[in-house]
């Protein structure tokens, strides 16, 4: 029969620990040269590393199993140092104590009961009894040898008796003592080994109520029925800590048990297969699930990639057009300046044809010398304002807008020159004065084409340029924002194996604080009962808050703003309040919106950078900053060493 033991529940590491590995081959080592006693009886093992345990000793295949449990969890109640020496004891028992193992239920032997009736009775549990243990007397009273100390001298002599009781009276020791056995068929083995070494050196039962004066040294024998009838202090202790059972008794009442046991464990494996098609239909519904977020995600993210394509061709649109536009307008000032130069050749044209009429024209001109003076004052005029408008543009050449502006100011210029040409024609008598003056207009004209021609090419460059800048700057921040990001997770991991009593630390969000669940379950249980219920209870809301088919937040809208808050309805969280009080209610909550704030598509717990003199999360200026002190603290630490 197999017995209950203890052992850690965790899952199971992978083994590849180089520090768990070392120690577990400097522990095998110890072990094999017989450091630590593992074996203490034919059919019982004790555990060396868990002496803090009441229960320690283990039939061989449940220390196995205890050992192995524990090596292979990945607890973080328990050490690496204790993983590695438990991992070490399972291989020692595997590799070396394997062969020599026995059963947890050892058969009964025939060197055991050969001379026995089953039928006989005997007192249960199996006890010994000692005669003529030596007594003095002392202050009117009887003393003896200790039970420990016979205890000893037993055990030496391979009968391993678990406990040995003096009988007392009113007289003092009373010289017997009552030797108890292990309650199994091993502790029967050593019962009867114990009363056939009395009985060889002629110290049995039948020689102790043999006449004979001289008496010495100690005399034992089993506890039968006659010993446990008769009328004396032997009788009367036998009566209070035992019964008579036979042997037949025993082996069937040990039978029945194991049956029982049987059924049992027929129960529990049932029930594992049961629990295991049902875990198997949770998985498939949960990969199902999982399936079919992926699936929503990919055409997520394909919407995603079509909504980018279509604002790069709308970028590259408005990019052409802003292009095209500006090659019309170069055009349009090409065009113009086409017009222009054929306006002046018709003038060329004219005078020619008016050639005859220049005699008349001189005594005109003479006499309106005056007005050309004017006229010439006029003009003057004319070209200085002109300059200052051509500076005014080239100052404000870095404006898009300007350059319509200034299309719109030549073309008024040059309807003014068409009017002014029109006038000519219709001055007979003034024909060179006009002419003189259309032929420096049209000069004046083609040059402010020529600037603005000029100034457009600029403005096209700075547009390129502007451009090309706008690309690198994009770059620039998107490589910025990625540097931000790696050092963040840089500096959350370094300052994660920092012990320090600072405000700035890393905080790992979602998990839940385990020690309400520790102080709840210590208003219930003793504290070694405590810690596993609460690691028990701890575990199985982790796996709740990670299950994505539980919601137990709504939304619903505070202020004209939508908010998430707890389903005060939610069953579990109900019966958790109730059950084990609002400490342990408020820490899964907590968890359940740090859950929802940081990771709430993915529902596991990530790292953050916290500030938790604030509450709040840490900017990298600021994690940077403690990491600068701690440096500092450091190289004077080492300083004054």
């Amino acid at each position: 029969m197999g017995s209950s033991m203890e052992y850690d529940s965790g899952e199971e590491s992978d083994g590849n620990d180089p520090e768990v590995e070392e120690y577990v081959n400097v522990t095998y080592e110890e072990l094999k040269n017989g450091k630590h006693q593992v074996k203490i009886s034919d059919y019982m093992y004790t555990c060396p590393y868990c002496s803090h345990k009441k229960k320690r000793d283990f039939p061989y295949k449940d220390l196995l199993q205890h050992a192995s449990g524990i090596g292979k969890c990945n607890s973080k109640k328990r050490t690496a140092r204790d993983k590695a020496n438990h991992a070490a004891l399972a291989k020692y028992l595997e590799h070396d104590m394997g062969a020599h193992s026995g059963s947890s239920v050892p058969a009964v032997g025939a060197d055991s009961l050969a001379d026995h009736d089953h039928d006989e009775m005997f007192v249960w549990p199996w006890i010994g009894i000692v005669i003529n243990i030596p007594t003095e007397l002392k202050d009117g009273r009887y003393v003896g040898g200790s039970g420990s100390k016979l205890r000893d001298q037993l055990a030496s002599k391979g009968f391993n008796p678990t406990r040995v009781r003096p009988l007392w009276n009113y007289l003092g020791h009373s010289g017997t003592a009552l030797v108890e056995f292990v309650k199994d068929w091993q502790g029967f083995n050593n019962a009867m080994s114990f009363e056939k070494f009395y009985d060889t050196n002629q110290h049995g039962k039948r020689n102790w109520f043999a006449k004979s004066e001289n008496k010495t040294d100690l005399y034992g024998w089993v506890a039968r029925a006659d010993d446990y009838n008769a009328n004396n202090i032997v009788g009367e202790n036998l009566r209070k800590i035992g019964d008579l059972r036979t042997v037949s008794d025993i082996m069937e009442e040990e039978a029945r048990k194991t049956n029982k046991l049987v059924g049992n464990l027929t129960n529990v494996i049932e029930a594992k297969k049961m629990h295991l098609i049902e875990m198997e239909s949770k998985f498939n519904e949960t990969e199902s699930s999982l399936s079919q977020l992926i699936m929503e995600k990919d055409k997520l993210h394909q919407s995603y990639n079509e909504e980018i394509k279509k604002i790069e061709s709308s970028a590259r649109d408005h990019f052409r057009k802003i292009f095209n536009d500006h090659e019309k307008l170069k055009m349009q000032l090409v065009n113009q300046k086409r017009e222009l130069e054929f306006r002046g050749q018709e003038l060329e044209k004219r005078e020619t044809h008016n050639e005859h009429e220049r005699k008349k024209l001189a005594e005109d001109l003479e006499k309106n010398a005056v007005q050309n003076c004017s006229l010439q004052a006029a003009s003057e005029k004319q070209r200085k304002h002109d300059e200052e408008v051509l500076t005014l543009a080239a100052e404000q050449k870095e404006q898009k807008e300007e350059l319509h502006n200034r299309i719109i100011f030549l073309e008024k210029q040059l309807d003014a020159k068409q009017a002014v040409e029109l006038e000519i024609e219709q001055l007979r008598g003034k024909l060179n004065v006009i002419k003189h003056m259309a032929e420096e207009g049209d000069l004046e004209v083609l040059e402010k084409v020529d600037l603005l021609l000029k100034s457009l090419r600029e403005k096209e460059g700075e547009l390129g340029d502007l451009e090309a800048l706008n690309q690198t700057l994009i770059v620039k921040e998107r490589r910025s924002n990625e540097e931000l990001q790696e050092a963040r997770k840089e500096l959350v991991n370094g300052l994660k194996d920092i012990s320090s009593n600072a405000h700035i630390g890393v905080k790992r969000m979602g998990e839940l604080d385990s020690k309400p669940f520790h102080e709840a379950m210590k208003r219930k249980y003793s504290d070694s009962e405590a810690d596993e219920r609460a690691t028990e209870l701890c575990s199985l809301w982790e796996e709740y808050l990670r299950d994505p088919q539980w919601h137990p937040l709504k939304v619903v809208e505070i202020n004209g703003k939508p908010e998430s808050v707890i389903n005060e309805e939610d069953e579990k969280l109900v019966e958790l309040k109730e059950k084990y009080g609002i400490e342990v209610y408020n820490a899964v909550t907590s968890a359940l919106f740090e859950i929802n704030e940081y990771n709430p598509s993915g529902r596991y717990i990530i790292s953050e950078l916290w500030n938790y003199e604030e509450g709040r999360k840490a900017s990298l200026q600021e994690g940077v900053a403690l990491l600068l002190k701690q440096w500092g603290f450091h190289k004077r630490r080492r300083g004054m060493d």
